[in-house]
C-alpha cells in the first residue's frame, strides 16, 4: 500500500473517534460558512440596492457626527436637487409593521420617484400621494397571498393594493411603497426621510457631484456610491465579519484541542504498529508525516462535512423564518472554509506527530 493511501485510510479505522471528531469540527466550520453566507448576502444586496433604478449615489445621515438621530429633513431633498449635476433627488423614508402575522417593510416615496427604486411594474398602477394606497413588491405579494385591489392594514388603517412591482432585488421585492408623507405620519416622524437616492446629470462627474454635495453639509450627511463607502459609514458589516473571524479563531482553538486528542489517542493505539514501521526502516521524519497527514485528512473531512451542513443549515433558518434574505455562497468563502480545516489538521496533528516519530523502536514493540 502506497504513502498516500495509508495516511487516507488510517483515520477511518477507529469509526466512533473518526465520526466525533469530524462533528466537532464540523460545527465551526459550519457556523464560519453560514455566517460567510450571511456577509456576502449583504454584500451582494447592499450592492444592487445601491446601483437600483437611476440612482447613482445615495446621501445618509452621517453616523459619527455627535447626532443620534439617522434621519434627514427632508427639505434637503429639494435642496440637494438643486446642486450642479444633479438631475434628481428622491427622499425615501423606511420603516416596517406587522401584517397578518408578517413582518412587512415599508418605503416611503413620493410616485414620481419610484424610477429611482428600479420598479417596474407588473400589474395593476402606482399609487397615489395623498390617498391610503400601496403597492407591493411580487415576493411581498406572493408571500401575503394579495393581489391588486386587495386591502393592506396599517396602524389601524386601510390601504387599497393599487399595483405590484419587482425589481430583481430579493429584499426590495419583499417590501410594500406606500407615499412618503403617509408613512411619515404613521411614524409621527414628519418633515424627515432616511436616505437620499440621487441621479446625476448626462456627462457629471460622479465623485466631483458626489463631494459637492458633502461639502454643501459637513459632518451632516455622506454620500454612498459603493460598498465601500457604505462599510466605511457603517460599521453593520464590519461587525458582522468581525464575528466571523472570532468564531474562525475559535474553531480552530477547539478543533485543534479535539485533534490533539483524537491524534494523541490513535498514537497510543498503533504504538507497537509505529514500533514496526521503524523496525523495517521507516525515518522519523516519515512517521511524523504520516500521523500529520492523517491529521490533515480528518479535518478536510469535517471541512466538506461543515461546508455542506453551512449551507443546509442557513438555508433552513432562513426559509423557516420566511425572511428575505440574499445569500452568497462564493468560491472564496469555500477556500476559506478549507483553509481553516487544515490550519486545525496541522495545528491539532503537531504534537502527536512529533511524539509518534520520537518513539524508540524497542520500547514500541515491547509495548502492550
Amino acid at each position: 500500500m502506497s504513502f498516500i493511501k495509508l495516511m487516507a485510510k488510517n483515520p477511518f479505522r477507529n469509526k466512533a473517534r473518526l465520526t466525533l471528531a469530524v462533528i466537532g469540527i464540523a460545527i465551526g466550520i459550519a457556523t464560519i460558512v453560514a455566517l460567510g453566507m450571511v456577509t456576502e448576502g449583504l454584500k451582494v444586496s447592499l450592492e444592487e440596492q445601491l446601483k437600483a433604478g437611476g440612482a447613482d449615489f445615495v446621501v445618509m445621515k452621517n453616523t459619527s457626527s455627535e447626532s443620534s438621530s439617522y434621519t434627514i429633513k427632508d427639505n434637503r431633498v429639494d435642496e440637494i436637487s438643486k446642486i450642479n449635476g444633479i438631475k434628481q433627488a428622491a427622499g425615501i423614508y423606511t420603516s416596517s409593521r406587522m401584517v397578518d402575522g408578517n413582518q412587512l417593510g415599508l418605503a416611503g416615496i413620493n410616485n414620481k420617484d419610484l424610477n429611482m427604486l428600479g420598479a417596474k411594474i407588473t400589474q395593476g398602477n402606482t399609487y397615489a400621494d395623498d390617498k391610503n394606497e400601496l403597492m407591493l413588491g411580487k415576493l411581498a405579494a406572493e408571500k401575503m397571498k394579495k393581489k391588486v385591489g386587495d386591502t393592506v392594514s396599517l396602524s389601524g388603517n386601510e390601504y387599497k393594493i393599487t399595483g405590484i412591482f419587482e425589481t430583481g432585488n430579493k429584499e426590495l421585492d419583499a417590501i410594500a411603497a406606500l407615499p412618503l408623507k403617509k408613512i411619515q405620519v404613521m411614524d409621527e416622524n414628519e418633515g424627515k426621510v432616511h436616505f437620499i437616492y440621487v441621479k446625476i446629470t448626462s456627462g457629471a462627474d460622479l465623485n466631483t457631484v458626489s463631494q459637492s454635495v458633502q461639502n454643501a453639509y459637513p459632518g451632516e450627511l455622506t454620500t454612498i456610491a459603493s460598498l465601500e463607502d457604505y462599510q466605511r459609514a457603517n460599521g453593520g458589516l464590519e461587525m458582522v465579519e468581525t464575528a466571523s473571524t472570532a468564531i474562525s479563531l475559535l474553531a480552530i482553538v477547539i478543533g485543534g484541542i479535539g485533534i490533539i486528542n483524537t491524534m494523541i489517542m490513535s498514537v497510543f493505539e498503533r504504538t507497537r504498529e509505529i514500533g514496526v514501521l521503524k523496525a523495517v526502516g521507516w525515518k522519523s521524519r516519515r512517521i511524523l508525516g504520516m500521523i500529520l497527514g492523517e491529521s490533515i485528512v480528518l479535518t478536510l473531512l469535517a471541512g466538506i462535512v461543515g461546508i455542506v451542513l453551512g449551507i443546509i443549515g442557513i438555508e433552513a433558518i432562513i426559509r423557516l423564518s420566511d425572511t428575505a434574505m440574499v445569500l452568497s455562497f462564493t468560491p472564496s468563502l469555500a477556500l476559506k472554509a478549507l483553509g481553516i480545516a487544515v490550519i486545525v489538521g496541522i495545528i491539532g496533528g503537531i504534537y502527536p506527530a512529533i511524539r509518534a516519530s520520537r518513539l524508540p523502536p524497542t520500547e514500541a514493540l515491547r509495548y502492550e
